[in-house]
């Protein structure tokens, strides 16, 4: 529908104020208790449309377009945020582009502060081979933090059966590190279940996924998966490290 690019000092534009964090807690909290443990993600969603028709943000790896679709059938023109890391597969970027193009949806871009040129010039090329660590917080999570600053509530796909980490992920919570409400409406889906639903409502998936990547990252850093392995095992191989410092 349209598409920004967003540097990670600047911020989305706010339709009002946000509100305090004090209210947004009492407001994750009070959702919590209406919807239970057993809401339908249309529920979730529904809900979080509701309460923050205007302040939302979806994140999206673009390994799917599941919760794009999803949201968007609820909220038309509801800000997408891919973090565009400069290392991320092609697939993954067409795949991104044809979300924007189909969905009724606001792509934004969110950028590091440093390009991957600088980054290799102030830390040494391939930081992610030294220090994924380092890589991820500077390249994912610093500027997605930065951007959430303006918004209320953001929407992720986060599955418990993802992994270990993720098993009690709630539908919604308070996400203290970044000060906003958060939900994960799909928590309870299964991977079939997410496949049922890009094939029901033909849904653009990442042409990676059915290549053996079951959990897509940036490239450098993710590989195949043989089957039956633990979906996330492809990425950061290697490291003692699963997740990226997003959802945690």
């Amino acid at each position: 529908m349209s598409t920004v690019s967003l540097p990670m000092p600047a911020l989305p534009t706010r339709r009002r104020a946000r509100r305090r964090r004090a209210e947004l807690e009492a407001l994750a909290a009070q959702g919590a208790r209406e919807l239970g443990e057993h809401a339908t993600a249309e529920e979730v969603v529904r809900w979080a449309a509701e309460v923050f028709p205007d302040t939302m943000a979806v994140a999206c790896s673009m390994q799917d377009a599941v919760l794009p679709h999803l949201v968007s059938r609820q909220v038309p023109g509801v800000d997408v945020l891919f973090l565009d890391t400069g290392y991320h597969f092609s697939d993954t970027l067409v795949t991104r582009d044809i979300v924007a193009e189909d969905l009724p949806i606001s792509l934004v871009n969110v950028l590091p502060e440093l390009t991957v040129a600088e980054q290799d010039a102030q830390y040494g090329p391939r930081l992610y081979e030294r220090d994924p660590a380092a890589c991820c917080a500077m390249r994912k999570v610093a500027p997605l933090q930065r951007t959430l600053e303006g918004y209320e509530v953001w929407v992720t796909g986060v599955r418990r059966e993802d992994a270990p980490t993720r098993t009690e992920t709630p539908l919604v919570s308070f996400d203290a590190k970044n000060g906003l409400v958060k939900i994960n409406p799909i928590a309870a889906w299964t991977f079939d279940e997410v496949v049922d639903y890009a094939t029901e409502n033909a849904v653009e998936v990442n042409a990676l996924v059915t290549d053996g990547y079951p959990s897509i990252g940036c490239e450098p850093c993710t590989k195949r998966v043989a089957p039956g392995e633990d979906p996330r095992s492809g990425r950061w191989a290697g490291f003692a490290k699963t997740e990226c410092g997003l959802h945690v």
